[in-house]
Formats: C-alpha cells, structure tokens, sequence
C-alpha cells in the first residue's frame, strides 16, 4: 500500500517505520493508525524483515494525537452508546474503538521484535506506542508523558496492560495520575526505556541492536521468544507456560534447533533456513 504519514523502508532485514508528519511533530492521525497498523501486519509477514525500528522525522517521536481536526478530534461518534459486551468484537466498532489500540495491538500480535529509537516528544499515544514494542532506546533529547488526566481523558492504547508489566503498577500510577511530562532519565531510571543515548547516536545504536538480532537469530525463534514472553507471562499458572515451551522445544529442535547445535559445536555462524512466514511450528497461534 501508499503511505503518507509514515515510511516502510527495508534494508539488510532491518525494517525502519518512520513517523513521517515533522511539521507537525508527528502528530498522530487516523491515517497514521490505519497505515501503522496496516504496516506491522505486513512487516510480521514479510520474510525481508527480521526486526523492525520505529523512529520519527524531524524533532519528535509522535507528539499525541493531533487536536486541529474538526468533530471530535479522536475520530469517535459522538452519536452512539456502545457497551462492554458489544467490544467482545471490536472490529465491528467504527467511531467507537480506539485507534492507538489498534496499532499497539497490531505490534503484540507482530512475529518480529521492535525496536523503539524515541528521538524526542513522545507524548500520549506517542508514549503508550512504545509501550508494545519491546526494546525501547531514548534520546538525551526525549520527553515522555502520559497525559491523559489533563486533557479530561482515559489512557489507550492497551497502555494500561502493558505499562504495569514494564514498570510496575506504582510508577505506572505516579506517572499516569500525575501526567507530567518527563525526560529520557526518568524514563530509564523508572525503567521504561533499556537506554539513554546521545541524540546523534540513537539510530546507530538502534541499528546496531537489530543487526545483532537479525543476524545471529532465527526468525521463527524470535518469533516464538516475542510471542510466548507476553502471552505466558499475562498466563493464570505457569503450566500454561510449560504447556507452550514443550511444543516450541520440540518443534524447533527438529529444524532449526539441529542447525543451531551444529553451529555451536563446529564453531561456525549458524545458517537458519526456517521462515517466519512458512514454517511457524503447527501450534501456532496456540491463542
């Protein structure tokens, strides 16, 4: 598909979706929701892409959503009273589900590991985005808030599963109820984001940690590790857990887990042939 307010651009299995609106600090729009998450679905099924890095054009990460457009600026009608049990399928709630949570929804369901290089504001679903992505690296530059209490509204973006995961449920709270914007330091320290980096070097750095994962990885590992690291973890009891790692064991060791031996032991770099795409064990999607 045509993209006009972000970038697929694909090199050496190193997918880069650039948040493409700099004049206005990437605000983020219908569009983008729909061309983001049409993106990751692509990107998921893409046997070129190995890992994927989200960054912004210009100045910002994704400055929120973008308040000039006329109506009700999220896109939402106003004339309905939809009910918990009509969610049960959300596909069906035009004007009602949330865009934000469409796209993190579209990275959770991703068979490639994502790589956040925030190169500076990251403020409401610019925040929450990178919440779903699983390497989150900041420039010195970044500001980062949940500002949801002080616009009058609810936090999106599945933001409320996955921020307690990654931080806990206290500086969730703090940050969510406070709604203060706040910088790249308070994002490592409160233990949203892996790394601090000199804002000339984010994106290096960013490429640098994909390169590692596309090339010393298997993609239908990495696909597995991604997907059963959230999806076991939110689990009732660890059986569950057990359940799923005994088939990914057997099935793996079968294919590419014989290449990865042969590797090891012949101290080579291993040659993984099996496709992310093609050869997903028969289990999957086990949800």
């Amino acid at each position: 598909m045509e993209y006009n307010t972000i970038k697929y651009m694909v090199e050496d299995g190193i997918l880069t979706l650039l948040l493409n609106r700099p004049d206005s600090m990437n605000a983020f729009t219908l569009e983008m929701s729909d061309e983001l998450a049409a993106a990751f679905y692509r990107a998921s099924e893409d046997d070129a892409v190995r890992v994927i890095v989200v960054t912004g054009a210009g100045k910002a990460f994704c400055a929120g959503m973008d308040l000039t457009s006329t109506g009700n600026v999220f896109g939402l009608d106003e004339g309905r009273q939809p009910t918990l049990a009509e969610m049960e399928d959300p596909d069906s709630m035009p004007g009602v589900r949330d865009s934000g949570g469409k796209v993190t929804l579209a990275i959770y369901d991703c068979k490639k590991p994502v790589i956040a290089a925030i190169n500076g504001a990251a403020v409401g679903i610019g925040a929450t985005m990178i919440c779903a992505m699983d390497i989150r690296l900041a420039s010195q530059k970044a500001r980062i808030g949940f500002v949801f209490g002080k616009i009058g509204i609810a936090p999106e973006g599945c933001s409320t599963w996955f921020l307690p995961r990654i931080v806990g449920m206290q500086q969730s709270l703090k940050w969510m109820l406070f709604g203060e914007i706040f910088d790249a330091t308070d994002a490592h320290s409160g233990g949203l984001v892996y790394e601090v980096c000199e804002p000339d070097n984010l994106l290096a750095r960013a490429y640098e940690m994909a390169e590692q994962i596309a090339s010393n990885t298997a993609p239908v590992s990495s696909a597995l590790i991604r997907q059963m690291m959230y999806r076991n973890s939110a689990a009732a009891h660890p059986v569950e857990a057990h359940k799923v790692e005994s088939l990914a064991v057997y099935y793996t060791s079968s294919a590419d887990g014989k290449e990865g031996v042969s590797a090891f032991l012949e101290k080579r770099r291993a040659d993984f042939q099996a496709s992310a795409t093609a050869d997903m064990p028969p289990f999957y999607p086990w949800w």
